[in-house]
Parts: C-alpha cells; structure tokens; sequence
C-alpha cells in the first residue's frame, strides 16, 4: 500500500537526518582516542547509558511487530519484558562486577580469561557477522516500511539510511551513537505515547466504549497457561524470556559496551536498571496500541483496508490515515529513529570487537594511537557497507531473512552457554569446551530444521515451539560440560 507524505512531513525526516549528521560533527572533535570511540571515556551519565541500553532493545521491528502481536493475539511478548526484571537483578549483582574487576570493553576477552583463546575466538567472529546480518535486515525492513510514506526506491532508501548512520558513527564513536540514541528514544517513545492518545480518546469514549470488544476477545491475556513446549504458552515465553535476556545483557557487545560507557561499577549498575525500567513500561505501550487498534478498527466508523492481512500492516495504516500533518511525519521520523540507533550500535560494537579482538590482540598489540583510531573508523565504514550490500541483496531474496537467522542462531548456539560456564568459573579442557559447543550446535540444527518430518522419521522430529530452541540448546552445552567436569575429578 501507499501513502505519500506531504511537504511538511517530508521537511521533518529531513531535518532529523540533518541532526543526526550535525551531532556525528560536534562529536567527532571530541573524539580523539580508541577509547573514546569505544566507550566515550568512561564519562556518560548512566541516565543516557540506561537510554541507549533500552534502544538496544527496540527496532523499527519491534515499532510494528509488538503492536502486530497484541491486533493479531494478545499480550504474552509481555512476559519477554518482565523476565528482563530478575535477570536484571542477576546481571548487576554478579556480571557488571566481575566485567568491571576485569576492565571489559570487548566482553569476550572474559571468555579468554576463563576458558581460553578458542572461547573468544569463536564468540567474537559470531558476533561481528552476525551483526552485518542484523544490520542488513534493520535496513531492509526499514526501507521497506518507508517506500509506503515516500516515493523513493528502496534501493535509494536503503542506501541514505545505511550511509547517514555510517557517517555520525564514524564521526562520533560511542558518544555519538549514545547522545543520538537518547534523541531518538525520546522521539520515539513521544511518537508512540501521542498514537496511544489519540487511540485512547476514541476507543474509551462513549456510547461506543470500544475497548470492551479488546476485553470480550481476551485480548489483554498473557497467554495459554498450559505447561506444553510446543506452543507459545506462558512457560515458553518464560523461558525464551529469561535465557534471552540473559544473552543480551551478558554475552552481546552491543548492551555490554554502553554499560561500559559510564565512570563506575555503581553507575554500571544504575543504568542496566533505569533501561529495563524504561523498556517494561514502554513495552506495555506497544501492546496497548495493538490492543486498542483491534478495538478501534472493530467499530462501524473505521474501516481497514482490505488488503490489510497481517497485524504488522495496521500500525502503518494507522498513522497514514488517522495522524495530522506534522505529527505523522514526527512517528515516521520514530521509525526510523528506532532503526537507525540499532544499526549504530551494530556498527560501533561491531569496530570495537574487531579492534580489540583481532587487530590488537593479533597483528598491531602497540599500535599508536592514530592506526587505531584508524582501523576503528575503517572497520565501522566497511561493516556499514556490508550491511548496505546485504540488505539490497534481500530485495529479492525475502526468503533469506529467515535464513539468515536460522544460520546465526546455529553458528551463535554456543555463546550464552560459554558465558555461564566462565561466570561460575567452570574449567574445561578445551577439547571438552569445544564437544559441548559443538554439541549445542546440533541441538540448533535439531531444532531448526528437522520439523514436519516423514512418518518414518517421526521419532526424530523436533516438536518444541522454534524460539526456546536457543534455550535448550544452552542448557545442553551446560549439562555436558558438568559431565566433562565429574569425568575430570573422576580421573584425578
């Protein structure tokens, strides 16, 4: 579908992205150090470091999706946010301290430190091309919501997105990505509260009372309560919930090094906290104004488009017919705002891994000052590009969405395992580190794709919902490595 944006609403996108150019310049004269680039010093507030941990949460795919979920089903991407809360508690009483004991701007140099080169090897090359992955898809599915507002190509779209957020985060370093993450949460997360009003005020308002149909539906329901691991019950999201966040806060770069961003352990704390305590809330926002379409659009007076097939299309339908002029070109803006402080962080994150965990470690361990500044800014621009060439080449290959993450998660299985195993100071040998990461990448594949299988090979089927897949997987890992460990007290 198309909706053209008039000349008022096309003036705000570009003006954001004139801001967006003009912080990446003010920061770059600030940015003078690797460590600068990487962490900004040390010296972010943990407010702004707790914005940019929270932005990492969010995309232009969870901007549509989440409230695509709550039209189509009801509430249970909620319990995903609320497992964020005891994992938070875990992760600032016993991982913030032990990353800042050890000076941690790459967080796989622990995996080195606990179970040896092999560890960080693999974890770090994962994440750097799974990043180029999650660069490429932001881009694309980005590009492809705006071609609906814009007449311009996708191919064009995707290339000014990709090339203004290469251009302020090469400039910038971290400080820009975070200052621009805060600029960009708050104009989201203004977009989103400014749609729930404008909902609020239509489908609360009588004699219609329209949210009651949300509550006829069971609409505001977390889910089937049953405990079954085959279906999207409760017990699955709280599953999926607790081992994903987990991997976020623990084991990915891109949470990791905002943390890392701020003066003290302290303060490394604080901002994981004021994150999840932002991301619960707005969380609950996305899922109201699904909810609140499903009972906007069950009345007599608005009408979707029939060619409207999915939850994911309402929202954009929403905001082209319902928003005034001005406003519906601020939440474009949002949208975009959203995928853009994704890409940053995949791309500082991404320069800094490869900086400190290939570069340094490897080829240049004294390099001045001026190479690695060097390297840091060419490593972003060339995993920026990478992205940019990925994401055209799915214009035609929608099919290798779904690829690219079964891949990712199969070559990624091992990582949240690997951090565990050297939080609890497991020791391994590394031939036994290796046969449980191995092992857990054939409980992926397992799960990935040995599904709707012939009646001879039923008994090998995997029947589990597909996101705990990860899950169990890890656990798989951890169960082995606790055998290598008996056999080793065993054998002394």
């Amino acid at each position: 579908m198309n909706y053209q944006l008039g000349l008022i609403d096309t003036a705000i996108l570009v003006l954001y992205g004139l801001v967006m150019i003009g912080m990446g310049i003010y920061f770059l004269r600030k940015t003078k150090t690797s460590e600068e680039f990487m962490v900004a010093g040390r010296g972010i507030p943990a407010w702004a470091a707790g914005i940019a941990v929270m932005s990492a949460y969010t995309s232009s795919i969870s901007y549509i999706a989440v409230p695509g979920k709550a039209f189509d089903s009801n509430w249970h991407p909620l319990i995903f946010a609320l497992t964020a809360l005891p994992v938070t508690w875990y992760v600032t009483k016993y991982v913030i301290p032990h990353y800042r004991k050890h000076k941690i701007i790459s967080v796989y140099k622990y995996l080195e430190e606990k179970i040896g080169d092999w560890g960080r090897v693999y974890a770090s090359l994962s994440f750097v091309l799974f990043m180029i992955g999650r660069t490429a898809v932001i881009l694309y599915l980005s590009s492809l919501l705006l071609t609906s507002f814009i007449d311009i190509d996708i191919e064009m779209l995707i290339l000014i997105i990709g090339v203004l957020t290469i251009a302020y985060t090469l400039m910038g370093g971290m400080e820009a990505v975070i200052w621009t993450d805060v600029m960009q949460s708050i104009i989201m997360i203004g977009g989103l509260l400014f749609s729930a009003y404008i909902l609020t005020t239509e489908v609360f308002s009588k004699p219609d009372f329209l949210i009651q149909k949300a509550f006829d539906m069971n609409k505001f329901s977390l889910g089937d309560g049953s405990f079954s691991l085959s279906s999207r019950t409760i017990w699955v999201m709280i599953i999926y919930g607790v081992t994903e966040n987990i991997r976020n806060l623990m084991a990915d770069q891109n949470y990791t090094q905002k943390y890392s961003a701020v003066a003290t352990e302290k303060e490394a704390k604080k901002s994981v906290w004021i994150a999840m305590l932002i991301y619960l809330p707005l969380t609950i926002v996305f899922l109201y104004i699904g909810t609140a379409m499903f009972a906007f659009y069950s009345g007599s007076a608005h009408v979707l488009d029939p060619s409207i097939l999915k939850g994911d299309e309402v929202f954009p339908f929403f905001i082209a017919t319902e928003l005034p002029v001005g406003l519906k070109g601020l939440i474009i803006a949002a949208i975009l705002a959203a995928s853009m402080s994704t890409v940053d962080s995949a791309l500082n994150s991404s320069a800094t891994v490869l900086y400190l965990d290939y570069y340094k470690k490897y080829f240049r361990p004294n390099a001045s000052e001026k190479s690695s500044i060097n390297f840091l800014r060419i490593t972003t621009v060339v995993w920026g590009f990478l992205g940019i060439v990925f994401s055209l080449l799915l214009i035609n290959a929608e099919s290798a969405l779904d690829i690219w993450w079964q891949i990712s998660g199969i070559f990624g299985g091992g990582i949240l395992g690997l951090f565990l195993l050297a939080i609890f100071n497991v020791k391994l040998k590394q031939s036994q580190g290796i046969i449980s990461v191995a092992f857990s990448i054939l409980i992926i594949i397992w799960g990935t794709f040995l599904r709707d299988l012939p009646e001879n090979f039923k008994w090998l089927e995997c029947t589990l919902d597909p996101i705990i897949v990860g899950a169990v997987a890890t656990v798989g890992l951890i169960m082995l490595a606790l055998v290598f460990v008996q056999f080793n007290k065993n054998k002394k």
